[in-house]
C-alpha cells in the first residue's frame, strides 16, 4: 500500500491547495475586491443573492478542506485508511475514488441514514 499511500498523499496535498486557492477566490469576491457594489439597489440585490451562493460554496469547501487536512493528519498518525466507526480497513477502492474517507462504505451508509 506504500505507493498507494503516496499517491493518495499527492492527490490529498493537491486537493488541499485547489480548496485553498478557491476559498481565497471566494473571500475576495465576497469582500468585492475586484470591483465595488454597484450604486444601483436593484442591482445591489442581484449582487448580494450571487454573495449569498457564493458564500455557500465557500462553506461547502471549508468544510471538504477540513476532511482533507483531516484526512492527512490521519496519515501522518498512522490512522489513515482505517474506519473511524467500525475500525476496519477502508478498502482501495474507495479510497483511490474517495481519498479524504474516514468511514467505509457500509458505516457511511448507516450513518447518512440515520
Amino acid at each position: 500500500m506504500s505507493d498507494l499511500f503516496e499517491d493518495l498523499r499527492r492527490q490529498l496535498e493537491q486537493l488541499r491547495d485547489d480548496l485553498q486557492s478557491r476559498l481565497e477566490r471566494v473571500e475576495r469576491n465576497v469582500r468585492h475586491e475586484a470591483e465595488p457594489l454597484d450604486k444601483d439597489f436593484a442591482e445591489q440585490a442581484v449582487q448580494r443573492e450571487n454573495e449569498e451562493v457564493v458564500d455557500a460554496l465557500g462553506n461547502e469547501a471549508r468544510r471538504e478542506l477540513t476532511r482533507v487536512r483531516e484526512a492527512l493528519r490521519r496519515m501522518d498518525q498512522g490512522e489513515y485508511g482505517i474506519c473511524e466507526a467500525c475500525g476496519e480497513a477502508i478498502p482501495e477502492a474507495r479510497l483511490k475514488v474517495l481519498p479524504q474517507a474516514r468511514l467505509c462504505a457500509a458505516c457511511a451508509s448507516r450513518q447518512e441514514g440515520a
